[in-house]
């Protein structure tokens, strides 16, 4: 089975906070995707419990095979997506949830860029754990929330690309 993983955070308060780019995007994308025979998850727990949600799903090497993890990162500016594959949490307590319920960093991430960033590309990340957890529980600012929802369309395209083609083509294609 494919699986597809939006992290986030539920209710409403989270709804368009930058920490639930994962959900927002695989809310989006699961309409684009309809004809591909995927499950799409956005766990009903919240971001550092996100194991939980997603371990019943992964039963077999080659469950761990077909499972892609959509979720924010701070690193990246937004309308930017990173690919990557058997990597550590890089600090990201969903992903590092996930890590610890499968016993395994072997799957698949789509990183969406949250982060603002200046006109020459350099990122305006904020300073600081506390400024850092406000930032991410922050709601994106109207022109941030359209550019998440207009890189669905590319995020959609990579995953599509991952199922037919390969990860390796779709790093290829959309790194």
């Amino acid at each position: 089975m494919k699986i597809v993983v939006g992290l986030g955070n539920p209710g409403k308060e989270y709804e368009n906070t930058r920490h639930n780019a994962g959900r927002i995007v695989v809310e989006i994308i699961e309409k684009k995707l309809s004809d591909i025979k995927i499950k799409f998850i956005t766990p009903d727990n919240f971001m550092n419990n996100s194991g939980k949600a997603v371990a019943p799903f992964i039963k077999t090497k080659k469950d761990l095979e077909n499972l892609v993890v959509i979720y924010d990162d701070i690193d990246l500016p937004i309308g930017k997506i990173k690919i990557s594959f058997n990597r550590s949490s890089g600090g990201h307590n969903g992903v590092g949830s996930i890590i610890k319920s499968l016993k395994s960093q072997e799957f698949l991430r789509i990183r969406v860029g949250i982060c603002p960033a200046t006109p020459t590309g350099k990122l305006k990340k904020p300073k600081g754990e506390d400024a850092v957890l406000k930032f991410l529980l922050g709601e994106f600012k109207k022109p941030e929330l359209d550019e998440i929802k207009k890189l669905s369309k590319k995020i959609a395209e990579a995953v599509e690309t991952i199922f037919t083609e390969g990860k390796d083509k779709a790093m290829s294609l959309y790194n």
